[in-house]
């Protein structure tokens, strides 16, 4: 109990307890059940029922300052490693963390700094983590009157997210991961990610800057690798997406395409991309600035990112039916796991039935299930 439910209590209790005048009884029992809760004495508890005995007073002389900048530099590094986790499971990690940096070079640990990571409470580390977040450098934030004025193409866009159980393949959630470091200015690499809902299929592609030679070129490399047929895209509400350039150029690449986007600021209308965002962007590259047509190029790594986790989804949990799209193989019947196997077509688990041998789709042409 804090010093401020303490008082809050008491002023609760304090009803009671007048209310109990006359009653020495009542008022013995009211005592011993606020000591039990705050752990005050009877005398104590007595002085502060009284009409003056809650108010707060001012501290006469403040404390003085326990944890100096060391130890903020210390929790801005240890936090930074531990991908910003919260004040409960960075505290007890503090001083492990912090020898395995020293011993890396990553950090300058000193035996009264080590002390003073081993004592602080997790209120404080809030307190501290509080500010080191407001600290960092944010993108500007504009408000909701200036998203709904975008421009006609964007209000003529349908406000609405893919549904979680959808079972048609091709609807994708797009999103836009930016590399820019702590300053988004200038020219740098961002990482275009397409997620489809129904098979969990993700695309990744670097695009240096996002004009409309850019983002045209990564839309061309998602869909020759993509298994299946795009029917839907589902971006946010971003100028790099919707705009003339890039909406003519889906209407004549894609055929049959529905375009719908979210809703401004709520990233659970695209929770699918952006969970990815961070599992399969940021884990692997961080928060770095990336520039130079050099890391541009080295980006594609990402490609290779991707197929490890296509498959490592090898064999994934999806109802009772198994989807064959491009290397993938679907049955129905039993109490399936959907597989993706090579297109020869590997043993699916045990008690999953076995894939039927029919031969997948050729790229592009969409998905069958048998």
């Amino acid at each position: 109990m804090t010093v401020t439910e303490r008082y809050r209590y008491l002023e609760r209790m304090a009803r009671r307890y007048v209310a109990a005048a006359g009653d020495r009884r009542e008022r013995s029992r009211l005592l011993d059940e606020m000591g039990a809760m705050t752990g005050l004495h009877r005398k104590s508890l007595q002085r502060r029922l009284r009409p003056s005995g809650l108010v707060r007073r001012v501290r006469a002389r403040q404390r003085g300052r326990t944890y100096g900048h060391a130890v903020d530099d210390a929790l801005r590094v240890v936090w930074e490693s531990l991908d910003y986790v919260c004040a409960e499971r960075l505290t007890p990690a503090l001083v492990s963390t912090a020898q395995l940096l020293a011993r890396h070079g990553e950090l300058r640990l000193t035996g009264e700094l080590e002390a003073q990571l081993g004592q602080i409470s997790r209120s404080s580390v809030q307190r501290r983590l509080t500010r080191l977040a407001q600290d960092a450098r944010r993108l500007p934030r504009r408000g909701t009157e200036r998203a709904n004025r975008a421009n006609a193409l964007l209000r003529r866009v349908p406000m609405t997210r893919i549904a979680w159980d959808e079972a048609e393949p091709g609807h994708f959630e797009v999103d836009l991961v930016h590399h820019c470091g702590h300053e988004a200015v200038g020219e740098y690499v961002h990482t275009l990610q397409l997620v489809d809902v129904a098979t969990g299929w993700s695309e990744r592609v670097a695009v240096l800057g996002r004009g409309q030679v850019a983002m045209e070129a990564g839309f061309r490399r998602v869909l020759a690798r993509l298994p299946f047929a795009v029917r839907e895209l589902h971006p946010d509400n971003g100028s790099e997406f919707f705009n003339d350039h890039l909406v003519r150029f889906w209407g004549e690449t894609i055929t049959g395409l529905t375009l719908s986007r979210s809703r401004p600021y709520k990233k659970n209308d695209n929770r699918f991309v952006e969970q990815k965002n961070n599992s399969l962007v940021r884990a692997y590259l961080g928060y770095a600035r990336l520039d130079t047509p050099a890391q541009c190029d080295a980006r594609f790594c990402c490609r290779q990112v991707g197929t490890y986790s296509q498959l490592r989804r090898r064999w994934t949990r999806r109802g009772s039916s198994w989807l064959v799209c491009g290397a993938a193989t679907r049955t129905r019947g039993g109490t399936g796991r959907r597989g993706w196997a090579a297109s020869g077509g590997a043993a699916a688990p045990a008690g999953a039935g076995s894939p039927p041998a029919r031969r997948a789709p050729s790229r592009g042409t969409g998905c069958q299930t048998t």
